[in-house]
């Protein structure tokens, strides 16, 4: 008995020495180093732009029952806001809205027709291109389709020089292609500065009645220029 007790106060002898010095040379370890990672931002693919619109539509354009015709096209200036949204830091697509409205007047052998007035709706869509290696200058380049849609349209009723006036105009709805290019300039990550160009080629057919009751029909060469700056904000 006295032998078994001998026995086991060794063994608690040695497993407090053991602890011990396990112990103390866990001590004497370099504390290991912990490091936060750094926090990352969520993208945001969400863009918009509030723009000053320059539309500047090319003259041209005839009346098919008068030779030598031609007709020309107001140019207006227009607010405008456009969404985008980004796929990828480079690929977005652009929605642009706003309104517009021009007046449409004789030229060539109608030279002084007051044809009519017209309010534009034209959403247009583009998918885009950013280029994103120039640090805050982000230019783009992009190409889509513009859908335009005449409202509120008025004829001239009042007579030229040779005493011919319109006293029913109506421009068809209609589709065009785009092409487009700008840049954005960041001041800071969600403040910008925003320059776009856009060109369609807009032609809509074009019918009237001249006083009497003469069907007239034609077609209006648009093809505007939309000229465009104004602030960006990246969500």
């Amino acid at each position: 008995m006295k032998r078994i007790l001998t026995t086991v106060s060794l063994l608690m002898a040695a497993t407090a020495m053991t602890s011990i010095a396990t112990t103390a040379g866990a001590a004497d370890l370099p504390a290991k180093a912990y490091y936060k990672a750094p926090v990352v931002e969520a993208w945001n693919p969400w863009m918009i732009r509030l723009r000053v619109l320059g539309v500047i539509p090319e003259n041209g354009g005839s009346v098919n029952q008068v030779p030598g015709s031609s007709l020309k096209t107001s140019d207006q200036v227009v607010p405008e806001l456009d969404i985008s949204y980004f796929f990828t830091p480079n690929i977005a697509a652009e929605l642009v809205l706003g309104v517009t409205k021009h007046h449409i007047t004789g030229d060539g052998t109608i030279a002084g027709l007051d044809v009519g007035k017209a309010w534009l709706l034209p959403p247009t869509l583009t998918l885009q291109y950013h280029f994103t290696e120039l640090g805050a200058f982000k230019p783009y380049i992009g190409a889509g389709v513009n859908y335009t849609w005449f409202f509120s349209q008025s004829a001239g009723n009042t007579p030229n020089g040779a005493g011919v006036s319109v006293i029913n105009s109506h421009l068809k709805d209609s589709a065009a292609p785009v092409v487009q290019f700008g840049f954005d300039y960041m001041i800071d990550r969600y403040w910008g500065w925003n320059v776009d160009v856009k060109k369609l080629w807009l032609r809509p057919d074009w019918q009237g009645t001249l006083a009497g009751g003469t069907p007239v029909t034609g077609k209006v060469t648009l093809d505007p220029w939309l000229i465009g700056t104004g602030i960006t904000y990246k969500f």
